[in-house]
């Protein structure tokens, strides 16, 4: 359009330029002029452009779904609800991180002592990581740029280097760590360790842990709020979530919810979270400003990992036992949809793939 423009000046400036040519050539010749630009710049709107091509490639949103006695993980398509790949990784995968990008998801296997990396444009397995012993969940920095693997069997942290898919240092933490969510500056990571009821706090400039916070029992999922103020913890044995204020690293509440409580997903406008609990087989939901439960819901048996879509708007819920995803409508707070997945569903990541 700039180009039109500049040359419709030129022309202008080149037809006041000539003023010994008569009047009605003139006249004519700006007709002309207005004529064939009008036609040329309706040609040139008709047409498609680069621009507008990727204006209208949107991405869509994918759940992975961690298939702990199958050894595979589910692919499945938000936007209808349909598994679109089932994809091999390594022997009992447990956890499940998308990268910020929507490009790669990480998934530790606990029997290989692996992380496997999907490319989630072909949804096959890329790279192959070594990492401890029992890797049991992940969590992916905001960059992108690195993932921290909780390794369960060596009560240890590996950090990989998203670009090379290697790890570049490994943190001792409590005994069995189970949980990893990283704030949203990306400066510290939350680590629950279910053998110590202990959260270890890591910063991730120096990739040490600078603090250690009790909590209840058996500490296992872990959720960061979008603002970063807090951290929920689901404690297992004492069927409770610790609420941990970042500023001081020190608990402020303790909130009852089900029977072992399991993991943990906060909504983007954090006013929610969804507490899966596996021997009531239902989900309690937080009210965080309040700390407390506002409903429950009756999902499937043995309910796991949960993860909440982009927007908000849905809540997935991986049921170990029944082999199902429960689809919660965050509006309502019920199940709108109960979806099949591989043998033994675990965990739940929401990538939004481009």
């Amino acid at each position: 359009m700039r180009w039109i423009r500049a040359a419709a000046e030129n022309r202008r400036t080149d037809i006041s330029g000539q003023t010994q040519v008569g009047v009605r050539w003139s006249r004519l010749r700006a007709v002309i002029t207005a004529a064939a630009l009008a036609t040329g710049l309706t040609a040139l709107a008709a047409l498609p452009t680069t621009a507008a091509a990727d204006e209208t490639r949107q991405a869509r949103q994918v759940a992975y779904v961690s298939n702990l006695t199958e050894g595979t993980v589910s692919a499945i398509d938000v936007a209808t609800n349909t598994t679109i790949a089932t994809i091999p990784v390594g022997n009992g995968p447990r956890g499940v991180a998308a990268s910020p990008g929507g490009t790669r998801v990480y998934v530790p296997n606990s029997t290989s002592g692996t992380v496997s990396v999907i490319n989630t444009a072909t949804n096959g397995v890329i790279a192959v990581i070594p990492v401890g012993t029992a890797p049991f969940d992940v969590a992916v920095t905001p960059g992108g740029t690195r993932a921290y693997v909780t390794n369960n069997g060596s009560n240890t942290v590996s950090v990989i280097n998203t670009a090379t898919n290697t790890v570049i240092a490994t943190i001792p933490v409590g005994a069995q760590p189970f949980g990893v969510a990283v704030t949203p500056g990306g400066t510290r990571a939350y680590v629950t360790n279910n053998g110590s009821n202990t959260v270890s706090v890591i910063d991730t400039a120096t990739n040490t842990v600078i603090a250690t916070i009790p909590v209840g029992n058996t500490p296992l999922g872990v959720a960061v709020t979008p603002g970063g103020t807090r951290v929920l913890v689901a404690n297992r044995s004492d069927n409770t979530v610790s609420v941990i204020n970042t500023a001081t690293n020190t608990v402020i509440a303790t909130i009852p919810v089900g029977s072992l409580p399991s993991e943990v997903a906060v909504t983007p406008g954090g006013t929610r979270a969804y507490v899966t609990n596996e021997g009531s087989g239902n989900v309690s939901v937080i009210n965080v400003a309040g700390n407390s439960v506002i409903t429950t819901i009756p999902v499937g048996t043995q309910p796991f990992g949960v993860a909440v879509t982009l927007g908000g708007t849905r809540a997935y819920v991986a049921n170990f036992a029944s082999n199902t995803v429960s689809v919660i409508d965050t509006a309502t707070n019920t199940v709108e949809a109960s979806l099949g997945a591989g043998s033994g569903p675990v965990e739940v990541a929401i990538a939004n793939v481009p």
